[in-house]
Order: C-alpha cells, then sequence, then structure tokens
C-alpha cells in the first residue's frame, strides 16, 4: 500500500514536470521603416483632423431628412395616442405577457353621458 502512494506520488511529480515550461523572453520588436519623422508628421496631422473615418453616423451632426407622410396625419396619430389610456400598457410588464382584461376595458367613461 505504501509503495502504491509512492508510486502515484512520482506518476504525478512526473506529469507536473512536464507540463511545467517556462516561456523565453524574445525582446521588444524593432521597427525598421523606411519613413523619417519628417516624412510621417504631416501624415498624422493630416489624419488627426479627418476625424474617426469608422465611427457611426452620432459624430456626424445634424442629417438632412425629408419625410414622405402628412403633417395633419401624423398630428391626429399623435392626439389619438395621446388621449388613448391604455396606450401605456406593455404587455410585456404582466404575467404570460398577456394584458389582463380588467385593463383592457376603461373604467373611467371618457364621453358624456346625458344625466336622466
Amino acid at each position: 500500500m505504501n509503495a502504491s502512494k509512492v508510486l502515484a506520488a512520482a506518476a504525478l511529480s512526473l506529469l507536473a514536470a512536464a507540463g511545467a515550461h517556462a516561456e523565453t523572453y524574445e525582446g521588444v520588436l524593432t521597427v525598421n521603416s523606411g519613413v523619417s519623422r519628417a516624412e510621417v508628421a504631416p501624415q498624422a496631422v493630416a489624419a488627426a483632423r479627418a476625424g474617426n473615418e469608422y465611427s457611426d453616423g452620432a459624430a456626424a451632426g445634424a442629417q438632412a431628412f425629408t419625410s414622405t407622410a402628412d403633417r395633419a396625419t401624423i398630428q391626429a396619430e399623435a392626439v389619438a395616442k395621446a388621449h388613448d389610456p391604455l396606450a401605456s400598457l406593455d404587455r410585456r410588464a404582466f404575467y404570460r405577457d398577456e394584458v389582463p382584461q380588467a385593463y383592457k376595458k376603461p373604467s373611467v367613461s371618457f364621453t358624456r353621458q346625458a344625466g336622466l
């Protein structure tokens, strides 16, 4: 029993020794460029003034937009949506993504009824 423990420990130590190795340091890579600093400086200034050419339209400022919708139609839809008491209900806020029937029928009537 004691010999099997020693043998197992020796096997584990051999595996650990084989798995552990150190990396060698290659040093800092040297760049061999054929362009001088004086030639690169104007290119750097031009690139800095050009801005980020990989950015999205957020930095582009105001964009021109021409709408094809009628202004009166959009205004009528906005007024109808503003007066709808159930417009702010989001079905994702309820159990099983369904708005309960109690919310679908407004408890307040927005039409005037003649008093008897």
